[in-house]
């Protein structure tokens, strides 16, 4: 590692205050030594050396930050109108292992807001184009593409190893299969969901009340966005919270909405905190 180091130092260049490294560096230097390419990036930022394609996330997570995300294990349940942006925006700020957990193939209607559905892979699997995506995105990291629904009898081996859960489900019996898991195994969840122009996100720790511990009954399996759909930009605003959710989880950085629900308006464009 002393090498990598050395090697690193003298492949790299100074920009402002800043050292940095180039990916064409950190690819041939993964290469060279045989590592895996995230292994080479996480020696760099020990070394105070910043990968470019980070570059711009360091100014507000810092080295120490960046060196959290790579070192992460999420699960993104869900690959759907939520999961695929979330699957998106956690591979470009460089969560460095992702599981992606999602047994159902691309339809037609998907094609409205559903950022991995184009029109020559309908009918294929999910997790398979979410993974084909983010290895033209970050090949530096480890993406487990899980090609099956999420269920009582699989979802503690699924889950097993990660560090946080994101909720990007479209159904209230696999959420509550996932929250009742996540409590078990000790991992926080990042919870979103939509409907028409609304969406909803919040952060359950292990120990705190989920939203069906909060409604104290039953509650419908399927929400508003059976009636009213989704329009392609509230996926994408309420997978934007539920990323930076998780990277504060992750970091450290800033308050995450522990035992708070943020209900988003796009109608009127108003946000409000519920506590529950």
């Amino acid at each position: 590692m002393k090498d990598l180091a050395q090697a690193l130092l003298k492949g790299c260049t100074k920009e402002k205050d800043r050292q940095v490294v180039s990916l064409d560096v950190c690819k041939a230097l993964a290469e060279e030594k045989g590592i895996p390419l995230r292994d080479v990036e996480l020696a760099a930022l020990d070394a105070g050396i910043v990968p470019k394609r980070y570059e711009r996330n360091i100014g507000t997570l810092g080295i120490a930050g960046q060196i959290s995300l790579l070192r992460s294990r999420v699960a993104v349940v869900g690959c759907g109108g939520l999961g695929g942006w979330i699957v998106e925006v956690l591979g470009r700020v460089g969560v460095g292992e992702l599981l992606i957990i999602d047994g159902d193939t691309f339809s037609e209607n998907n094609l409205n807001r559903q950022l991995f559905c184009t029109e020559k892979n309908i009918g294929l699997p999910k997790v398979q184009a979410a993974a084909e995506r983010l290895a033209v995105i970050n090949s530096a990291l480890l993406v487990v593409p899980i090609n099956v629904l999420l269920t009582e009898e699989n979802a503690n081996r699924l889950l097993e190893g990660a560090n946080l859960a994101i909720d990007a489900l479209d159904n209230n019996s696999s959420r509550k299969v996932l929250f009742e898991a996540c409590r078990r195994s000790g991992i926080p969840v990042v919870h979103g969901a939509i409907g028409g122009l609304s969406g909803e996100v919040g952060t359950i720790f292990p120990g705190d009340p989920t939203l069906f511990d909060a409604l104290k009954g039953e509650v419908p399996d399927r929400g508003a966005e059976i009636v009213l759909g989704n329009p392609s930009f509230t996926p994408a605003v309420t997978a934007a919270l539920q990323v930076a959710e998780a990277v504060k989880v992750i970091t450290n950085i800033g308050t995450p909405l522990r035992a708070s629900l943020l209900w988003i308006d796009l109608e009127e464009m108003e946000f409000q905190k519920l506590r529950l």
